[in-house]
């Protein structure tokens, strides 16, 4: 099978998925998860023409000339209306939140009076209008606030809570199965024996996943044989995984049996390999209604191609409106050498010059192996297939790393 394009694997993956059904949630549970349809407010807010200060409301026209004395005929706190009309020469004592009186059109701030017995004299003239907020200045019953596809921040819960909603429909959160395959892998914590190394992809991938609002499931390390491999995809499968995302095992040689296994379980396989480094050997395929990611073994292939390929499977089974890593562009801090026929992802540092430029320069050694680098970068510098050397200080197509 030829290598295929970064853009077509992408589209493979993302074909045919749609969004998972939408459930109600408690505002409280709501935080960073997909609005699954617009809302319209169920309310004016605020309801009534209120004071945006302490002070007193008058009639403009009473107060329009400094040491103009007005007579207090009551008072206005939040959530207590006034009742009675304010006359010519009139005042009420109003607190913040008060509704605004009748015949009132001014509220005049404590700081521009002073208090005399049962009145008050202006020492600072009124205008109309002043210090009041119209009924519906913030939002209006029927206006739609919050649309569709959005990911929900600490805002928009304060925003739907005065809209009037308890709960809001949500997209399911899309489950992410991580398995990981290989001998040689040992957990954390553990003391590696000869030719083993520690398992350190699961975690970036289930952190990535998390971060974009996914349910996570452990499926552990599957010994490299048929056996343990399928055993491992039947627990995705039994565990009601949307996405199942295996680690290692995705080569050709004697010892990778995660395609062989995957067949054997009936996914039916989009592709095997693409043209771009790091993560070539990388596979999609679908069991029934779980769509299958096979990830390269090595920790910066794993990770960078669960960045370009998970992060916009999620955002679409989640439903959102923008499911693809938005471009920047940077100018090189370093010489780059010329392409071959993969495109390339250059781990890379930033650096924001006083200037306002952003500079990217790519890391020493680009080994696909390097969790130190791998760690130390903040973004990937994207180079085309067959492009041609850059200077340090040519324009180049960056995407920013998770920060």
């Amino acid at each position: 099978m030829a290598l295929m394009p970064v853009t077509e694997a992408l589209a493979a993956v993302l074909a045919g998925a749609e969004p998972l059904p939408e459930e109600m949630v408690a505002l409280d549970a709501a935080h960073h998860r997909v609005l699954a349809r617009d809302v319209a407010a169920l309310r004016t807010q605020p309801p009534q023409a209120m004071s945006a200060m302490d002070g007193y409301a008058i009639r403009s026209a009473d107060a329009a000339h400094v040491a103009a004395r007005l007579k207090v005929i009551g008072e206005v706190a939040a959530g207590r209306p006034f009742d009675t009309s304010v006359g010519a020469g009139e005042a009420v004592r109003i607190f913040t939140g008060g509704v605004i009186p009748q015949g009132a059109d001014a509220v005049i701030i404590q700081e521009d009076t002073v208090a005399e017995g049962g009145g008050i004299t202006i020492t600072e003239a009124a205008r109309p209008g002043r210090h009041i907020r119209p009924a519906g200045v913030d939002f209006r019953e029927g206006d739609v606030l919050l649309k569709g596809g959005i990911r929900l921040t600490d805002r928009d819960l304060s925003l739907a809570a005065g809209m009037n909603y308890p709960e809001l429909a949500v997209r399911r959160r899309p489950k992410v199965a991580v398995l990981a395959t290989g001998d040689e892998l040992v957990m954390p914590g553990s003391t590696p024996g000869p030719g083993q190394i520690v398992y350190s992809n699961g975690y970036a991938l289930r952190a990535l996943a998390r971060a974009e609002g996914a349910e996570t499931i452990d499926l552990g390390i599957a010994a490299d044989t048929v056996e343990a491999t399928t055993e491992g995809i039947r627990r995705a499968r039994d565990s009601g995984a949307d996405i199942l995302i295996t680690t290692g095992g995705a080569s050709v040689g004697d010892h990778d049996l995660v395609k062989q296994s995957l067949e054997a379980e009936g996914v039916t396989m989009a592709f095997w390999r693409i043209a771009m480094r790091p993560g070539k050997p990388m596979m999609h395929g679908r069991l029934g209604a779980m769509r299958v990611i096979g990830l390269p073994g090595n920790p910066v292939s794993s990770y960078v191609c669960g960045f370009l390929f998970l992060v916009p499977l999620i955002r679409t089974l989640s439903g959102r409106t923008g499911v693809h890593h938005a471009h920047e562009t940077a100018l090189l801090g370093r010489d780059v050498a010329a392409n071959d026929l993969r495109e390339d992802y250059l781990r890379a540092r930033l650096e924001l010059r006083s200037d306002g430029v952003l500079i990217a320069t790519p890391v020493d050694h680009q080994d696909s192996s390097l969790l130190g680098n791998l760690a130390a970068a903040r973004a990937l510098v994207i180079r085309a297939p067959f492009a041609a050397a850059a200077a340090a200080g040519s324009v180049c197509d960056i995407l920013r790393l998770p920060g």
